[in-house]
């Protein structure tokens, strides 16, 4: 594990040498960083370090995105999640597995009573459609290695969150 600083990114590329699987899940919030703040993680940092791990040997880099990304979309954060997504493919990776999951259900540090409202909802809700509105992150990681081992057809990889329901099961 190598702490980086992602303000100075560039000066740690030595951490991104020599792994043939990179996953990525890096995230904020709008609330938490500004907008600003917001799209220099979810969009500059990621697309750095997905620069970073292909220039390092990284073959096949696998990113937690949301559903709904959409690059043309009016609403700040699906636009900027589809903004890093078509970054992140333009990287050239030889395999590019991207994930979308819907509402991730998992438990926080930090107190976010709307989201918390919102989890406990959803979590209800997932009884009767579980693959619908929610996903649990431990499923999502799930997920995420399945790719990792099984990489599939084809330079590119959108997973729906019914889909990362089915491959989190394995």
């Amino acid at each position: 594990q190598a702490v980086v600083d992602f303000e100075r990114l560039g000066e740690h590329a030595a951490a991104f040498q020599g792994h043939d699987v990179g996953f990525c899940c890096l995230g904020t919030t709008r609330a938490k960083a500004g907008a600003d703040g917001f799209v220099r993680v979810d969009r500059d940092y990621v697309a750095q370090a997905a620069e970073l791990a292909r220039a390092g040997g990284c073959k096949h880099f696998i990113l937690q995105s949301s559903r709904g990304a959409n690059a043309q979309s009016r609403f700040l954060y699906l636009r900027v999640k589809g903004e890093v997504e078509n970054l992140v493919q333009a990287v050239g990776f030889d395999h590019c597995t991207i994930l979308r999951p819907a509402v991730l259900l998992c438990k926080r540090q930090e107190s976010r009573p709307v989201e918390w409202i919102t989890q406990k909802f959803l979590g209800a809700v997932a009884w009767v459609f579980p693959t619908a509105y929610s996903v649990p992150v431990e499923t999502v990681a799930r997920a995420m290695v399945a790719c990792a081992l099984q990489p599939g057809e084809g330079k590119v990889k959108v997973l729906e969150n019914g889909a990362i329901h089915e491959l989190g099961k394995a």
